[in-house]
């Protein structure tokens, strides 16, 4: 019985044992079943993620539950799974998008559904991390998939190429990382989150050895979440990687990272939030920043994402900033709302085909309403709420994360914020003219169906989020409460 006694319980790991499991049958599944059976693994994917969802929902008080495992190194409580549900979500629709995609460009291999499900897997033990050590495990696992499918289309240089430079950068950051990460052990003697925030306490506050250890910890996971200094890989690799890809990336990986953040920050370096409230102030600003007017000259549509990403990423660190419950609840709605208009808007740019293959030149849209105004419609409603205009969710998701910075007066940043965001509105405002009022492009072919089902769900959720917002809300807040 003793011996028993000394085993991990399990049953908080079951979403992430499923796909550990699953994505081991799936690769089986598609070596013996060679090039005619990638459909069916594509689909089974999707169906493993819909599965692994499942525990995550079970327990009645949503939220409330805290259960750790693994002698504490990993934990699921309501933070964490309100973000995993979010990558879930984030995942199944990025695989489901690349079918049409996969088909007409020669890109369907069995291997490209189970890496982003093995990354996936990656990111949920991110966001159950409670220990240094599973923090690393969970953000290896995940980077090791995402290099190898940004370089997917081996044909192409360009995605060649942008599948070296995130390596290249992806192991300096992870270095950076792991060297903070050291320096925190070193200065505490302590892994877990719990236990480096009491020998930060008993040492009454930080130490110059402690703060450079924090400083490389955000470094970081600020370039994960693509957050200025450190995002100099994206608007290179969001425009070489293949568009379902650059869907992918856009989505899941920046939740994910987020929440590692929001729950290393919050819990282990709880002793000294004044340290870390200004390195999280200063790269929120510059990332608002460089997101609002680099995008400004962009004509490729997706290097335009790309620097709409850096924006957002900003926007939602000024809800870390605050530091307080209603950052953190901020900070959680706006991913939420991050996630909605991300793959609306890819599945408008995955459907930028013609017969002689795919565009991505915002030029390309030109008189879109004209040859097809649904479209034109849903991307131009996608577009306000990007530029954070209400009444859509965008407005909503701003309006959070600035109210817990006024709250926790940090009022310059909240005025920059709204600055940098009506600078922003201009490449936002500006796809909406060449849409609706430049003459006619060529037509676009018909938009596939699982394309069309993801604008759909994603344009009802931007524009009737003010019907439903109040319960979204309370389970961010109840969510944001575990931490605290």
């Amino acid at each position: 019985m003793n011996a028993y006694s000394q085993l991990p319980d399990l049953s908080p790991a079951l979403p992430e044992l499923f796909l550990a499991i699953g994505a081991l049958a799936l690769l089986m599944i598609g070596v013996f079943g060679g090039r005619r059976i990638t459909p069916y693994v594509t689909a089974l994917s999707v169906a493993l993620l819909a599965v692994a969802a499942l525990p995550l929902l079970l327990p009645a008080q949503f939220g409330i539950t805290e259960t750790q495992s693994f002698h504490g190194a990993f934990v699921l409580d309501g933070f964490a799974r309100y973000l995993k549900l979010l990558t879930l979500i984030g995942s199944g629709f990025a695989i489901a998008m690349s079918v049409a995609f996969a088909r007409n460009e020669n890109f369907e291999r069995f291997e490209y559904p189970v890496l982003i499900v093995l990354s996936t897997l990656g990111m949920l033990l991110m966001l159950s991390a409670n220990d240094l050590i599973t923090l690393y495990l969970g953000l290896e696992l995940s980077s090791l998939a995402l290099y190898v499918i940004a370089a997917f289309n081996r044909d192409s240089v360009r995605s060649t190429e942008a599948g070296l430079k995130y390596f290249v950068l992806g192991s300096v950051s992870s270095g950076m990382l792991l060297y903070g990460m050291s320096l925190v052990y070193g200065f505490t003697g302590q892994t877990g989150f719990a236990a480096i925030a009491a020998a930060v306490a008993a040492q009454g506050g930080s130490s110059l050895g402690l703060i450079f250890g924090l400083v490389f910890i955000l470094a970081g996971l600020a370039f994960k979440i693509s957050a200025v200094p450190f995002h100099m890989w994206t608007p290179d690799v969001y425009e070489g990687a293949p568009t379902p890809v650059t869907a992918f990336f856009a989505a899941a990986p920046k939740i994910a990272a987020m929440g590692l953040m929001t729950r290393v920050v919050i819990e282990a370096f709880e002793p000294v939030t004044h340290d870390w409230q200004q390195i999280v102030v200063f790269i929120s600003i510059a990332s608002m920043a460089l997101g609002a007017f680099a995008a400004i000259g962009q004509k490729n549509i997706k290097r335009l994402m790309a620097y709409s990403s850096i924006g957002h990423m900003g926007f939602a660190l000024v809800g870390l900033a605050a530091g307080s419950k209603a950052g953190v609840e901020g900070v959680m709605i706006y991913m939420t709302a991050y996630l909605a208009m991300t793959l609306g808007a890819f599945a408008c740019i995955l459907s930028m085909r013609r017969k002689d293959g795919m565009v991505e030149e915002i030029s390309d849209l030109a008189g879109l309403s004209r040859t097809n105004l649904p479209m034109a419609v849903l991307l131009g409603i996608l577009m306000f709420s990007l530029a954070g205009i209400p009444p859509f969710v965008g407005f909503f998701a701003k309006f959070y994360v600035f109210l817990a910075a006024v709250e926790a007066g940090l009022y310059p940043l909240a005025v920059i914020g709204m600055l940098a965001s009506v600078v922003g509105a201009y490449y936002y405002l500006r796809i909406c003219k060449v849409m609706f009022f430049d003459e006619p492009a060529r037509q676009f072919l018909p938009m596939p169906v699982e394309l069309k089902f993801t604008l759909g769900l994603s344009s009802a959720f931007v524009v009737f989020f003010v019907v439903f917002a109040g319960s979204i809300v309370e389970m961010a807040g109840t969510a944001a409460g575990t931490l605290f």
